[in-house]
């Protein structure tokens, strides 16, 4: 029993960690979860299905406020209006393309060895955004166009392959559309806040038959782990990505991918 609070510990880690940022919370939680033996298991399955909820609520309870005051606005002020219009629009392509892709993602595309091809690939990727001469020409996520609110969405489509990062392909889309680096990360998690809220109910819905109670103190565990470093995660990222840019999370991904596939081979 203690081991495998130790587990939920670390998944929980894992989870609240890189929900947020762009290194694919799904790719690393895979990639813990075969490590730990129970990736085809179907309590870990619902088990990394439940903790993604604390890492939601943290998002929610920080961004409280702004969601409120957005609430209030959208019936007297044109511009809170417009921006959850850009908010839901960006989130429809992903709606409907997890809603028909759903089954063939999850049987087909949960492969290590796609994930650590993946989780490199994107680490290029970040590494060249990062260098390119861009003139940001949008500085607040409120300012985007609702074209751009839609692109980003069809970018975000792309993060259905587990590796790829939600976080990230949204940054990128929006980057390349003019946003500077804050208000891209920034806009990443507005956009999370539908998407993950409608992949977590549409996951629950098809898990809820493995639902017990015999694991609630490991539920509860990896819950409250993921709920505290997603909070420090959201705190701190809009800050770190301005000063620094999004290099360090480039080498993460490629360090992983590459020890990944190392002892995918090795274990072979």
């Amino acid at each position: 029993m203690t081991f495998d609070i130790l587990k939920a510990i670390i998944l929980g880690i894992v989870e609240g960690l890189t929900e947020f940022l762009p290194v694919s919370s799904t790719g690393h939680l895979l990639l813990v979860q075969r490590f730990f033996g129970f990736a085809d298991d179907e309590f870990g399955k619902t088990f990394a299905v439940l903790i993604q909820f604390g890492a939601i609520l943290a998002l929610l309870s920080i961004y409280f406020g702004r969601l409120w005051k957005l609430l209030i606005g959208f019936f007297t002020d044109p511009t809170s209006r417009r921006f959850v219009f850009g908010v839901l629009l960006s989130f429809l392509p992903a709606a409907v393309v997890g809603a028909l892709a759903h089954d063939f993602i999850k049987s087909q595309l949960f492969n290590p060895w796609l994930i650590c091809f993946m989780l490199i690939a994107g680490g290029g990727v970040l590494l060249w955004i990062d260098v390119l001469d861009l003139k940001p020409r949008y500085t607040d996520v409120m300012t985007f166009t609702m074209p751009m609110y839609f692109v980003i969405g069809l970018m975000q489509c792309v993060s259905m392959i587990p590796g790829v990062s939600r976080a990230g392909a949204t940054i990128v889309g929006a980057m390349l559309l003019g946003a500077d680096r804050r208000s891209s990360a920034e806009f990443s998690f507005w956009l999370a806040m539908p998407t993950m809220a409608g992949a977590f109910a549409y996951d629950l819905y098809k898990s809820h038959a493995q639902m017990t109670s015999g694991n609630s103190m490991l539920i509860a565990v990896g819950f409250a782990v993921s709920f505290v470093c997603a909070w420090i995660v959201v705190k701190t990222f809009l800050g770190y990505v301005q000063r620094h840019g999004f290099s360090l999370f480039a080498w993460w991904r490629v360090v992983v991918g590459a020890v990944g596939l190392i002892a995918l081979a090795v274990g072979k």
